[in-house]
């Protein structure tokens, strides 16, 4: 009778663990997003704590503040500068239909083998402008519905983005008491490993956002230069454009690309030339050796073990698994090291 006692209790625990976890999914992305927010800028929850003598609930809403006026203005402001921007290619494509496309550079037709055939295929695309937008003119509506579903995708993106500033007053002001039941939960479910998993993780989190969030910066330190030095108007919009699509595989080359078209269009041909070089090797380039290196940088994880652990979680878990995935790879790569060590040791017993 006691025995079946404790099973019904079990079930009903695992019926309200469960219940609990299917309120709390839609929230689980803003919680992860606020927990590693107040994670990365505890060094200065805890210095403005000191300086408050120990208020914790202020300290925590002067830091929630400041984080909703950093991310907010330049969001506002941002959102400004694209609309006005978002004009200006309108007004770009209203020319291209009624002036067509100007003649081919003559440098493009003297490009050896191919060149005559590129300056042809120039003329032919201005010559049947009309027929091109014609033909494409179907699949406008689908295109319209595809912007229409990213900017939904964007609000949300900003809704949950609001929801972990919210979330990250909570984590700064009852983060020790989170910390101490973790530590107790894990204890309870692994020993006394659970420090060395804590550390674990928590190391692991914080070389990705160094990782992340220092490379997005260079690479949009070397856009803003870039853009500055070819001339391309809007540089500080396009910088900041560039931070943002840094932080997701292949998203530089979204904004230089067509920057050095633009500047092809207008026949600044050498500025060209020089911003898809830069773009390729220097902006594009510094992610294949800044990333690695912060990433890696301070742990005894093998390299691949934490690339893998990027690459593979933003395919499975989208942006958030930037995260997820080195750090469940570590904890995994971890327990296989302490599995074997222990294996090890028995045998050297017998």
């Amino acid at each position: 009778m006691i025995n079946n006692d404790r099973l019904l209790v079990q079930i009903l625990l695992l019926v309200l663990f469960g219940a609990s976890f299917w309120v709390m999914a839609p929230f689980w992305s803003a919680l992860f997003w606020g927990a590693v927010l107040a994670f990365v800028s505890w060094p200065l929850m805890r210095l403005l704590t000191r300086w408050l003598n120990g208020r914790e609930s202020l300290a925590a809403a002067l830091l929630t503040l400041g984080w909703m006026v950093l991310v907010a203005v330049p969001l506002v402001w941002l959102g400004f500068n694209l609309a006005d921007h978002v004009r200006d290619a309108t007004a770009f494509i209203k020319d291209v239909q009624v002036e067509g496309l100007p003649e081919a550079p003559v440098w493009l037709a003297g490009i050896p083998v191919v060149g005559e055939r590129l300056a042809g295929l120039w003329n032919s695309i201005d010559q049947q402008g009309a027929a091109l937008m014609l033909a494409v003119k179907p699949y406008l509506g689908q295109v319209g519905n595809w912007l229409l579903a990213r900017s939904a995708q964007i609000g949300g993106g900003i809704l949950e983005l609001t929801l972990s500033i919210v979330f990250v007053f909570f984590f700064y002001r009852d983060g020790p008491r989170l910390a101490v039941f973790a530590h107790r939960l894990l204890e309870r479910l692994i020993g006394e490993r659970a420090g060395y998993y804590i550390e674990l993780v928590a190391g692991t989190v914080q070389r990705v956002v160094n990782g992340v969030i220092g490379t997005a910066a260079a690479q949009a330190i070397l856009a803003l230069i870039g853009f500055l030095i070819a001339g391309v108007p809007g540089a500080l919009v396009l910088g900041i454009v560039t931070f943002l699509l840094s932080l997701i595989p292949m998203g530089p080359p979204l904004i230089w690309i067509p920057a050095t078209a633009w500047l092809a269009w207008k026949g600044e041909y050498g500025l060209a030339v020089f911003l898809g070089i830069w773009g390729t090797f220097i902006i594009s380039g510094v992610d294949n050796v800044l990333k690695p290196y912060l990433i890696s940088r301070g742990g005894n994880l093998p390299l691949v073990i934490v690339l893998l652990g990027v690459f593979g979680g933003l395919i499975a878990f989208g942006f958030i698994g930037l995260f997820i995935g080195p750090t469940l790879l570590a904890v995994a790569y971890s327990l296989l090291i302490d599995w074997s060590n222990s294996q090890g040791r028995v045998e050297e017993k017998r």
